[in-house]
């Protein structure tokens, strides 16, 4: 197969600690790659008033493909005081890049595994009548990315404009007293063809890897025309796959469900927001944010990322005590959509061999606090889970 070239933005925090051992197994699989290096995160918010500079953008154009480590991100009263002396207060506002980046690309389709492996001393384990059981959780959120409580259409102190358009609803009428600097709006817009894209990417993957449902997540007995719309799709699409049935929950009892019976879903679709949330919340029935993995997708562009922060306290320390696991996961995703699905799944295999053995574990997968002292409590470091998963392979 030709040699790829991949676009490689570390970013901010762990993200290039965990980046740059990804490679390594990646080189040790046989995936050759030219890997073009992206400035990307909040030194460049800082110095430049731009998270994501113009010429990262241009890269991803170029080559269409990205890996992504992670990314520190502020409220923008926090980020106003971070920047240079030499841009304040001159109108730079502060957007998150990972966010620009979908919006650019229209990376409209988030997919995040959330996939149990034996061994994991960090799997949801339920109590039974005779003790304890451990379900095999395999659910596939399938995540509408550029659309919803996302987009970033909001205001504080909203122009005449907006609120005369708000006042056209009559429930608006409680607010119109309410003084600009005192109003907060933040917008949840979803299109009908985002809509009907994201469930027919999640059918289309349900029907190819032989998940037996696809369950549209959200909250249509309250937000009635945002998540009826996606309801509303749900069910069209669901017409074309009789094998495959189609469930809907809402999503604060998903969250009480998920820990119930977590073994009976398998895919799962929902808004931007519920998509976030939900995503989450299997990810920790799974082993955490350091088993987190996703991708982000569009027609003929994408970008792969663990969905752990930037966690910036650990990234000077040495050695490196973060567990890279959902940046290897984040990877082989990259790998399956790249069509080198063998090595993606020889990388999988190593990483459950890894696990199941349980001699080589991070520091969250034997449950201690984080810091220089997990490594003399017998935690390994980042560098040496990538050893053991590099041995396997």
């Amino acid at each position: 197969m030709a040699k790829r070239t991949v676009v490689t933005m570390p970013g901010d925090g762990i993200g290039k600690v965990v980046l740059p051992e990804a490679l390594r197994v990646l080189d040790k699989v046989g995936f050759e790659a030219d890997y073009v290096h992206a400035d990307i995160g909040w030194e460049f918010w800082v110095n430049e008033g731009n998270a994501l500079p113009d010429r990262t953008i241009k890269l991803l154009e170029e080559h269409r493909v990205g890996l992504f480590g992670a990314i520190t991100s502020k409220p923008k009263d926090k980020a106003a005081a971070e920047i240079s002396k030499d841009l304040a207060d001159k109108g730079y506002v502060y957007y998150s890049p990972i966010v620009g980046l979908r919006q650019h690309f229209n990376l409209d389709v988030c997919i995040r595994p959330c996939r149990s492996f034996p061994g994991n001393p960090l799997n949801f384990i339920r109590r039974k009548e005779d003790g304890f059981d451990e379900p095999v959780v395999d659910v596939v959120v399938f995540r509408q990315n550029t659309e919803g409580l996302y987009a970033g259409v909001e205001w504080t102190d909203p122009p005449d404009g907006v609120r005369s358009a708000l006042a056209t609803h009559k429930k608006f009428a409680k607010f119109e007293d309410v003084p600009g600097e005192d109003l907060a709006i933040s917008t949840r817009i979803f299109t009908r063809t985002a809509c009907r894209r994201i469930c027919e990417e999640a059918f289309k993957y349900a029907k190819k890897f032989g998940y037996k449902s696809v369950t549209i997540c959200e909250k249509p007995n309250v937000i009635r025309e945002t998540s009826g719309m996606m309801e509303e799709e749900g069910r069209k699409v669901a017409t074309r796959y009789p094998d495959i049935d189609l469930w809907h929950t809402n999503i604060d009892a998903q969250m009480m469900w998920l820990t119930k019976n977590p073994e009976d879903y398998g895919v799962i679709v929902a808004g931007n927001m519920f998509g976030d949330i939900v995503s989450d919340g299997f990810a920790g029935l799974v082993g955490g944010l350091g088993f987190a993995n996703s991708a982000n997708t569009g027609v003929d562009c994408a970008v792969f990322e663990p969905t752990h922060g930037s966690a910036p306290k650990y990234e000077k320390l040495s050695p490196s005590i973060v567990n890279p696991i959902a940046m290897f996961l984040s990877s082989c995703m990259m790998l399956d959509y790249l069509d080198e699905t063998d090595k993606a799944t020889a990388i999988r295999e190593a990483i459950a061999e890894v696990i199941a053995d349980g001699s080589v574990r991070t520091y969250d997968m034997l449950k201690l606090r984080g810091g220089p002292e997990a490594i003399k409590k017998g935690a390994a470091t980042t560098e040496q889970m990538t050893d053991a998963i590099i041995e396997r392979l």
